[in-house]
């Protein structure tokens, strides 16, 4: 008899559970937004770095992409670490 009311009490348990784990499931717009914020970290440090360098390399005399490819690395760099601790969060 003890076993039976144990047995109903994990199964009912489970049972919250299970719904309380779909209301609880992410919708399609918090997904999308969630998706753009990720987007987002990753894009415009790159796109940051390249409007720098590109501006740097216009006030050095000559021909130069030095400062515009390294700041673009620096930003994919910098990127990559937003999104890594945007989602360890």
């Amino acid at each position: 008899m003890n076993e039976h009311k144990d047995l109903r009490k994990r199964v009912e348990r489970q049972a919250r559970r299970m719904k309380q784990a779909e209301r609880d499931r992410p919708t399609l717009l918090g997904q999308t937004i969630y998706m753009g914020t990720v987007g987002l970290l990753m894009v415009l440090p790159v796109v940051a770095g390249a409007f720098l360098g590109h501006w740097l390399d216009g006030l050095a005399e000559g021909y130069s992409v030095r400062w515009t490819v390294s700041l673009i690395v620096l930003g994919v760099v910098m990127g990559a670490v937003n999104i890594y601790l945007f989602i360890t969060r």
